[in-house]
């Protein structure tokens, strides 16, 4: 079972970055399975458990509908109720508002891009793995071709420069070629400053590798992750 918020961040790698189960799972830390099953749930259920009925039970269907339509608030949808009979209390109907009102996500235009124009890169999260004697934190560097979406994966124990920069390189020679731009959300070890609004200041070592390899680093603006595919 998964929280509200697991599943809002689902459905966002899902539905705005389109990314496979496989992705969302490593990304989340999720089971495969158990992301492929909420793929296919349009709104958040929680797990049903014993409990004893509800006076709002028989008006649930009615809210659903409701929410659907427009985006009403718990206190609208209270007077609404009455006058069809609830007698029941606010805070219930508050807490079921939250749990199945639709998400709401910010329009935007899906982009285009020519064969060898863009890659995209950011880091992943894979849970933990046995390193001696010690837990380390197992994360995966990841380079998708934004025309054919081919993808490169490599896992590391580190997210330090170093590593970030060899998996550039091993990327591209997986590829067989270097892409004009590459794009990455604001990672910190990539980039070291970007005013909202104002142009990125990537780290000196990147612009480095970016002038060895020939190619424009590009970061998302801040807080616009869904410009990346």
């Amino acid at each position: 079972m998964i929280d509200y918020e697991t599943f809002q961040r689902l459905r966002q790698l899902h539905d705005e970055q389109g990314l496979k189960a496989s992705q969302i799972a490593a990304t989340l830390g999720l089971d495969p399975k158990t992301v492929e099953k909420w793929i296919d749930q349009p709104r958040y259920q929680p797990r049903a458990g014993a409990r004893r009925a509800s006076k709002l039970d028989g008006f649930k269907g009615f809210l659903a509908a409701q929410l659907e339509r427009h985006a009403f608030t718990a206190q609208q949808l209270l007077q609404q109720l009455r006058a069809k009979g609830y007698v029941g209390g606010y805070s219930i109907l508050k807490e079921f508002v939250r749990q199945v009102r639709p998400v709401r996500r910010p329009a935007f235009l899906a982009l285009e891009f020519a064969p060898g124009e863009c890659a995209q890169v950011d880091w992943g999260s894979f849970g933990s793995v046995t390193v001696g004697s010690t837990r380390r934190r197992l994360s995966f560097f990841v380079m998708v071709l934004c025309h054919s979406r081919m993808m490169y994966v490599e896992f590391t124990v580190s997210e330090a420069m170093e590593h970030f920069l060899s998996a550039h390189r091993r990327a591209f020679e997986f590829f067989g070629g270097v892409t004009e731009k590459v794009m990455i959300d604001n990672l910190k070890v990539g980039v070291l400053r970007h005013p909202r609004g104002e142009p990125a200041s990537f780290h000196p070592r990147y612009l480095d590798l970016a002038a060895h390899y020939g190619f424009a680093p590009v970061a998302c603006n801040v807080a616009k992750g869904n410009e990346k595919e």
